[in-house]
């Protein structure tokens, strides 16, 4: 595949990556909500302390600012000789940088991973309007995604949106 725009680099998230902008790619994808760089250090601090487990990947620009962000969540299973799974979650692209093949690399950097800590395959919900984006990217449809939200947690959707 294409290397990075010049000046572009992919690396782990890092404890310092609140100031570099690292919601403002997730905005793009989802409502992130107003969290505070203590309360994103906190939860950066939760995730380092799972053990081969979360996998949180940035793109940064020339400044060092993060236009793109990915995470691999590894989960161990019974299934398939005790098998793991990695799931792609938040794929996320600042607007403005969409169409330099970023997504991309993140797939391609989280798939990488995945397969060298011992996962069988990746998988990742879209909306259907970003189907044929993955499917260039090489995934396939396999199955339909559902959902139950707990409304009593802070974290659930607003309604209009389920």
């Amino acid at each position: 595949s294409s290397a990075l725009p010049e000046k572009y680099s992919i690396r782990p998230l890092q404890r310092s990556d609140f100031k570099a902008g690292h919601l403002d790619p997730l905005r793009v994808l989802t409502q992130v909500g107003e969290t505070s760089q203590q309360e994103w250090v906190r939860q950066y601090d939760w995730m380092a302390r799972v053990p081969d487990t979360y996998y949180l990947l940035v793109i940064c620009d020339g400044d060092g600012k993060i236009v793109g962000t990915g995470t691999l969540v590894k989960e161990r299973k019974f299934i398939h000789n005790l098998g793991a799974v990695g799931h792609i979650e938040d794929i996320a692209v600042l607007e403005d940088q969409q169409g330099r093949k970023l997504g991309l690399h993140l797939l391609h950097a989280l798939g990488y991973i995945a397969q060298k800590v011992g996962c069988y395959k990746q998988i990742l919900d879209c909306s259907a309007k970003n189907e044929g984006f993955y499917v260039k990217c090489g995934f396939k449809r396999v199955g339909l995604e559902m959902a139950q939200y707990n409304e009593t947690s802070p974290a659930a959707p607003a309604a209009s949106k389920v």
